[in-house]
């Protein structure tokens, strides 16, 4: 029998090396993967925190751009409504310039305005009653174009300032207004350069 304990004694000898070696094993295994695990995680990680970065970058980015875009539009609403403001101011200053200086510049746009025949220059009530003597004769004596002539109405058109010159049916609207509107572009771009550049 102290043979057969001997035996088993081995046996059992050699299954617990074995399985110490097998448990080591596992075990060196597990931590092999535990340690694969983990570089994949901190690489996952890694990636998730890059992402996350330009993600952060782009929007903050994109935020910047719109702002900018945003402050543009508005600093060009604003120029805008200067350049508005300004021609409007302009338009009202010629409706009241000092009426030897308005008169002169009448007779200057009529004498370019004139066509040949009879014409008829309508003012508005204001100027027919600031009207300066002698007016009708300065801008027949300034017209340049041969049988040509205007007349200046007695009854007021219903504009602010300048005047309608009318040969019959046809009819020049030389308001300051339409004067304004018909220039408005190049007028525009004028006090733009003035103001801006």
């Amino acid at each position: 029998m102290a043979g057969l304990e001997k035996i088993i004694s081995q046996i059992r000898h050699e299954a617990e090396e074995k399985g110490e070696r097998m448990i080591a094993a596992a075990e060196k295994d597990a931590e092999q993967m535990l340690e694969t695990a983990r570089e994949e995680a901190l690489a996952v990680c890694g990636e998730i925190e890059k992402k996350s970065e330009r993600d952060v970058a782009n929007t903050l980015e994109r935020g910047r751009s719109a702002a900018d875009l945003k402050l543009r539009q508005g600093i060009l609403a604003r120029k805008q409504r200067l350049i508005d403001e300004i021609l409007t101011e302009a338009r009202e200053a010629v409706n009241h310039m000092e009426p030897e200086l308005y008169f002169q510049a009448m007779v200057r746009l009529a004498v370019r305005s004139a066509m040949a025949g009879d014409g008829t220059v309508t003012f508005s009530e204001t100027d027919l009653r600031r009207l300066p003597e002698g007016l009708e004769e300065r801008m027949n004596a300034a017209l340049e174009i041969p049988d040509a002539s205007l007349h200046i109405s007695d009854i007021p058109g219903k504009l602010d300032g300048g005047f309608i010159l009318s040969y019959g049916e046809i009819e020049e609207n030389c308001s300051i207004e339409a004067l304004f509107d018909s220039e408005r572009e190049r007028l525009k771009d004028l006090v733009q350069e003035i103001l801006f550049t």
